[in-house]
């Protein structure tokens, strides 16, 4: 290996510069947009049709939907089981496992209260401790959208008795599945859910690590 001027590792093969460490994030950009239209408004997000400058690449036109956001759990009990629930989702015609998860479009909400509440309303239970486990950008090509994603520890059950579920989520069902086997089930193509893939992957290496890594607890 060799160092460039970057102070990038160079491999001997491939004319590729190689990142580690520290150097590897996101970054984020100045705003670049100069021109904003709204063309389409749904129940819950809407379209913006925006010019944006790509400097030396010239100016493009982009539709972008802008998003809420969402926030959710990987519930893991005291012997290794995560918390799934199953619920029909019209746009890909399925019924899926997924993680407890909703919508942060509560102006008294911040994401780890709606995670929180989430995880009663879809699965009746409670969680001692939450920790921030990813923030993931779900479909950057297209929308604003950002999952906030915890794990939740010491779970027991809650009180919500006056949640009433409605839609999809009256025909919604939980289950526990052992992390060993939703760790397969995912490496298998079993699992579509993209949060649920990540966050299942994150926890089974904090815990392989013996949570060593894990984030102080929200």
């Amino acid at each position: 290996m060799v160092q460039d001027d970057t102070s990038r590792q160079v491999s001997g093969n491939l004319p590729l510069p190689v990142l580690t460490g520290a150097a590897i994030r996101d970054a984020l950009e100045p705003d670049r947009v100069v021109g904003s239209e709204q063309v389409y408004e749904g129940a819950v997000w809407t379209v913006m049709r925006q010019s944006v400058d790509l400097g030396a690449a010239g100016t493009v036109v982009r539709d972008v939907v802008r998003h809420p956001g969402a926030a959710a759990v990987i519930a893991l009990d005291e012997r290794d089981r995560v918390v799934l629930v199953n619920q029909y989702r019209h746009p890909v015609g399925a019924r899926l496992w997924e993680a407890p998860a909703g919508l942060v479009d509560r102006e008294d909400e911040d994401p780890l209260q709606t995670a929180q509440r989430e995880l009663a309303e879809e699965a009746g239970l409670r969680a001692d401790l939450w920790f921030p486990l990813l923030t993931m950008a779900l479909t950057p090509g297209g929308s604003d959208e950002r999952i906030h994603l915890f794990l939740a520890r010491g779970l027991s059950v809650a009180d919500t008795e006056e949640f009433v579920p409605t839609g999809e989520e009256s025909t919604m069902h939980s289950a526990l599945v052992p992390l060993d086997d939703l760790v397969s089930a995912v490496l298998e193509g079993r699992i579509a859910n993209a949060t649920l893939v990540a966050g299942v992957l994150a926890v089974q290496r904090h815990r392989d690590e013996q949570w060593r890594g894990l984030p102080e607890p929200a």
